[in-house]
Order: structure tokens, then C-alpha cells, then sequence
């Protein structure tokens, strides 16, 4: 079982001298490519000085997460893709559970590690925790972070489960699969396209998988700080492309409806907080997703929307009305 380790880069030379060691170092068993998204930094020069044995490929433009993806995995042979972070520590042998969690089960398509605090590493990160799920509404949350609650890890999660979506930080996905459910959405250019092509997944009949054994940490924020307007206008606009596209059945109609609320509600709480930038953020997402409503019925009308929820209940009722910070609360 070849695995490919790429590592996503735009003008991250400090990042890739900070984090790429512990990955040459602890992946005996994948190669590892760095994948660059037209940096205008150094980072291409420092690799090729310093890490001769890690294989580089040139995107001619920064496409962001999706397209820069897109593009070089389309160059790449191997049986397993690791799409990496270059803001990610890995662990000694976190390869082989990995390994075991994809030969146990052949219907295995995409699998995440647990991903742990780079700065606080006895905690959970936010992108992706240990593990994702989505709730009735659409909304992400993960076992180990439930929006901006983080849980210490005691051992809670070191277990292998079926998860709904699986972190774009560490995504481990087959090849085959990968080009069956046609690759990363394009359209979303960064922030929530892993949790559309998890659903895809989904809607082939291919489980996403947590394993817990394996463990990396994460430093987050390196591409958009969590308090850029710019991240959220791609969480909102993307949430609902993808609410869109996979919904299954008449059902879209009622969550769309319900967010486009529970969105207002967001921005009247940015407004009232002086939070304008994010207000108008919320704004520009809205008419975002209008001027690409058609494109996305389209795209929702070539997949089978066989996916289902993994949560029947609203996680914001939970978290902000009965005060359930906790996964195992909900």
C-alpha cells in the first residue's frame, strides 16, 4: 500500500522549516511531496537545499486548497493520498495504524488521525479534533471541539470509529476514490470543501474513518487567522454550497431556509459585538452563494444524495440553549 504525503505551500518557507523535519523524519513509509501553490517566498529553494529527497510540484497559480490539491494529486501515483497541512506535527509510527485502519475494511475510503494542539499539545485542535460530524442544521462539530469549546484528551477518543467528514489538516484518502467522487470541489477554494468531499464519499457508500491511534498536532490559523472576515465569508458562503449540493431529497429546502436565519442571527450578533467586517462578511457570503445557485443545483443534480446525518439533533440548541459543551453531553 503506497501512501503519498503532500504537503500544501504558499509562501510558507518558516512553516516548512518548523514542521517538515518531524514528517521526513517519522514517514518511513510514504513519500512525501510538497505541492506549491506559486509561492513568491523562498520555499521552493529551501526545500530543494536542504531536503533533496522530498519531490516537489509547481502549481502555476495559487487556486487555493482545492485546486492546488486538484493539481498536483493529479501528478501523483500512489494507492493512498495524504493531504498535509504544512502547519502539522506528525507523530513516531503514526503511519501504521493508519495503514491497519484502511487494509480492515475494504469499503475504508478516507481516514483521519487524532489531531491535537500544536500550542497546547494535552488538548484538541479545532480543525478536526477526533473526528467530524455535522448536526441537522448543517453545522460542523467534532468529538473533542464543539465550536470553540476544546476538550483536554484523557484517552476519551482513542478508539477507531465511522465519522461523518475527516479534517482537510491530516485527510488521508484512497487514490481511486478520490478521482471516483471527482475530486475537490473547485468552486469552494478553501474552507469546507474536505467536509463536501466527505459527503461525497458518503453518497458512493464508502466509510470515513477516525483512528485514534495515530496522532498529530496541529498549529492552526497559519492560512487565515480564525478572525479573518475573509475565513467568515468561505465558512458561511461554503456551508451553504454544500448544504446544497447534498442534501438528500425536499429536505434541502428546510435547511437552507433555517440557516439563512440562524445566519441573520449570526451577523445581528457580530453587528451588536462591533464586529462590522464580519457582518458584511455574512452579507458578501449570501450573495456569494446567490450568484452560484444555478451551478450548484447542477452539481446537485449529477450526485445521488445518498448521505445521510449523522446527528438528528441541532447542535447550536445544544451548545448555546442547554449548555452542552461536551461530545459525550450531547
Amino acid at each position: 500500500m503506497n501512501i503519498a504525503v503532500v504537503i500544501l505551500n504558499w509562501n510558507g518557507r518558516l512553516l516548512l522549516e518548523q514542521f517538515l523535519p518531524s514528517v521526513i523524519t517519522h514517514s518511513k513509509e510514504a513519500v512525501i511531496y510538497v505541492a506549491d501553490n506559486a509561492s513568491t517566498d523562498t520555499s521552493v529553494t529551501y526545500i530543494k537545499d536542504k531536503f533533496p529527497e522530498v519531490r516537489i510540484i509547481i502549481n502555476t497559480s495559487n487556486g487555493g486548497y482545492a485546486k492546488g490539491y486538484n493539481d498536483a494529486l493529479s501528478q501523483i501515483e500512489a494507492d493512498i493520498f495524504c493531504l498535509l497541512n504544512s502547519d502539522v506535527e506528525v507523530s513516531k509510527d503514526w503511519l501504521i495504524p493508519i495503514i491497519k485502519t484502511f487494509k480492515s475494511d475494504s469499503a475504508v475510503a478516507a481516514v483521519q488521525p487524532k489531531i491535537l494542539d500544536y500550542k497546547n499539545k494535552g488538548y484538541f485542535e479545532y480543525a478536526g479534533a477526533a473526528g467530524g460530524f455535522i448536526d441537522k442544521m448543517g453545522y460542523p462539530y467534532c468529538r473533542g471541539r464543539i465550536f470553540d469549546t476544546l476538550e483536554e484528551d484523557k484517552g476519551q477518543y482513542n478508539d477507531c470509529i465511522e465519522i461523518f467528514w475527516a479534517s482537510g489538516a491530516c485527510l488521508f484518502i484512497k487514490k481511486q476514490v478520490f478521482e471516483e467522487v471527482g475530486r475537490l470541489d473547485e468552486d469552494f477554494f478553501a474552507h469546507q470543501e474536505e467536509i463536501d468531499l466527505c459527503w461525497r464519499i458518503h453518497h458512493l457508500g464508502y466509510k470515513v474513518m477516525y483512528c485514534g491511534l495515530s496522532k498529530v498536532y496541529h498549529l492552526g490559523g497559519a492560512t487565515l487567522d480564525t478572525m479573518n472576515p475573509r475565513k467568515t465569508f468561505l465558512n458561511f458562503r461554503n456551508n451553504l454550497f454544500m448544504l446544497l449540493k447534498n442534501v438528500p431529497g425536499p429536505k434541502v429546502w428546510w435547511v437552507l431556509f433555517n440557516r439563512m436565519l440562524l445566519d441573520g442571527l449570526a451577523g445581528i450578533k457580530f453587528l451588536i459585538s462591533g464586529k462590522f467586517s464580519h457582518f458584511a462578511a455574512i452579507l458578501r457570503a449570501h450573495f456569494g452563494f446567490y450568484l452560484n445557485f444555478n451551478r450548484f443545483v447542477k452539481k446537485r443534480k449529477k450526485l445521488s444524495q445518498r448521505g445521510k446525518y449523522y446527528s438528528i439533533f441541532s447542535v447550536v440548541w445544544q451548545y448555546f440553549i442547554l449548555k452542552r459543551k461536551h461530545f459525550n453531553q450531547l
